[in-house]
Order: C-alpha cells, then sequence, then structure tokens
C-alpha cells in the first residue's frame, strides 16, 4: 500500500499540471460519483494527507482517492497512450494540456469540501508526518493519541499503524522506524515510556521527509531482508505476520529489537 511519502509526490507531480486549470472533462466507472460536477470548475489544490489524495475545486468541491494495495495516479499527454487498460481507469480529469487518470483505486468519492470536518475518514485523521507545518504541537498530539486508552493493549506495531494516531506511515517505515529506535515490534504501547513514543514519532517523520525528498535512496534496515545480516550486527532477520486480521510483515533483529516476540517463530529464511 502506498506510504504518505508515495502520495506526496504523487501529489506533488500532479500539482504543476493541474492546479489553476479548468476541468474540461470528467469521468468514472459506472457508479462512481457524480464527477461531472466539476467539469468547469477550476483545480485549486491537488494535496496528499496521510494516504489520501485529495483534488479541490473552486465550486468548492472536493475529490478524494485512497490507493490502498494497487491504485496509482498517471499524468499523459493529450492523446498520448495510457500505459495501463482503459478499463483499469476509475477516474479521469482532463485539464488543457493534461490527463489525469486514477487506475485500480477502490476508492474515489466526491463531497462537499465544508463537509471535511465530519468526514468519516478525513476528520478522524492523526497529525500527518509531512504537514509542512509539522513541529512539537503536532508531534505532542501525536503522542497523546498513541497514549489514548483505547490502544493501551496494541502492539506499537499496531499502533504506528493506526492512521488516526499518525497519519501517512505505512508497514515500510512502520518497520524501518521500529528498526532505528531499536524497540522491539511486539512491545505493547503501555510497556512504553513517553520519550521512546517520541522518538519513534521523530523518527517517523524524518524517513518519510527524507524518502520524498530523496526517494528509492533511503537505505532498509530490515525490511524484506528476512534471513540476511542486519546491517549493524550480523544478526539474522526475522519476519513474522503483523497480528491476526492484519495483513503486514513484522520484519526486525532479535538482537538490535529485543524483547517480546523475539522468539516467538518468525521467519528466519531468506527471501
Amino acid at each position: 500500500m502506498p506510504e504518505g511519502d508515495t502520495l506526496r509526490r504523487t501529489a506533488d507531480g500532479l500539482a504543476p499540471f493541474l492546479v489553476g486549470r479548468q476541468v474540461s472533462a470528467a469521468r468514472v466507472r459506472p457508479g462512481g460519483p457524480q464527477v461531472q460536477r466539476v467539469v468547469g470548475a477550476t483545480i485549486d489544490a491537488v494535496e496528499a494527507q496521510g494516504k489520501n489524495l485529495l483534488i479541490r475545486f473552486d465550486n468548492g468541491l472536493e475529490l478524494r482517492t485512497h490507493l490502498r494495495m494497487n491504485g496509482s495516479w498517471h499524468r499523459y499527454r493529450p492523446g498520448e497512450r495510457w500505459r495501463r487498460p482503459p478499463s483499469r481507469a476509475r477516474l479521469v480529469l482532463e485539464v488543457p494540456g493534461a490527463v489525469a487518470v486514477c487506475f485500480d483505486a477502490p476508492v474515489v468519492e466526491l463531497f462537499d469540501a465544508r463537509a471535511a470536518a465530519i468526514h468519516p475518514t478525513l476528520s478522524r485523521l492523526g497529525p500527518d508526518l509531512l504537514d509542512d507545518a509539522w513541529g512539537p504541537d503536532q508531534a505532542e498530539e501525536a503522542r497523546r493519541r498513541l497514549r489514548d486508552p483505547a490502544r493501551s493493549a496494541a502492539t506499537v506495531s499496531e499502533a504506528l499503524l493506526d492512521q488516526r494516531a499518525l497519519a501517512g506511515i505505512g508497514n515500510i517505515w512502520r518497520n524501518e522506524t521500529l528498526f532505528a529506535e531499536r524497540v522491539n515490534p511486539f512491545a505493547h504501547l503501555a510497556d512504553l515510556d513517553d520519550a521512546t513514543l517520541d522518538r519513534l514519532v521523530a523518527r517517523a517523520h524524518e524517513l518519510l521527509t527524507r524518502s520524498v525528498a530523496t526517494p528509492g535512496r533511503v537505505p532498509m534496515g530490515v525490511y524484506r531482508r528476512a534471513g540476511r545480516p542486519c546491517r549493524r550486527c550480523g544478526t539474522l532477520i526475522r519476519s513474522a505476520p503483523l497480528a491476526t486480521g492484519i495483513p503486514r510483515t513484522t520484519y526486525w533483529c532479535p538482537a538490535c529489537q529485543p524483547g517480546r516476540g523475539g522468539d516467538d517463530g518468525g521467519d528466519r529464511r531468506p527471501l
């Protein structure tokens, strides 16, 4: 699933070709939202919010897409051949000089921007780790949300993936954040002090920010490295399912990240 850094790069890539231009055509698959309502409107902004991509129009409407596992946004010149079959297009926006196509996204919705404050997903998001205004207040709010009593029984791995606590982090940077701070992924939030949570939030912000600036150049410490030596200590990296009902894999170094889960039968085989 694309994480916040990917969505930020996507938004940054689309914005120069869409913002300030009037929509000349818009279409979705049958049964989708009434996107013809944005035809004739000017695009005011293209932004990422956590793992959501938002397109705002000057007529007060807003489009939200969530890519989940397989979705992606492409930009083409008018008349240019698409790199994926048109049947996979979930949303198409045409403006002078550009065509933006969202393929395979399971979530495409149109709503009144005034309703964003009560939107069932957007209104519940935690602080965005890639917010341009990120600072001490946002970091403190993230820690406060992680400390919510409803999450007291959750592992730190589960909590970091909860977009209601902090938005934008996914499986890659969850694993890398825990490795960088030497925190066992199976530790429960209740067993971690505030200083540790603050370090995790700060590291997640740092890694996502670096990934936006230098995509593909942030070295992986544990992600998809099961069975290979840890780059810090040489111990074999292990892997295991995150939790029942959460289809994510946890990767960790049992020497650098000791504690609960270190002897739970995680996979030692090379990928």
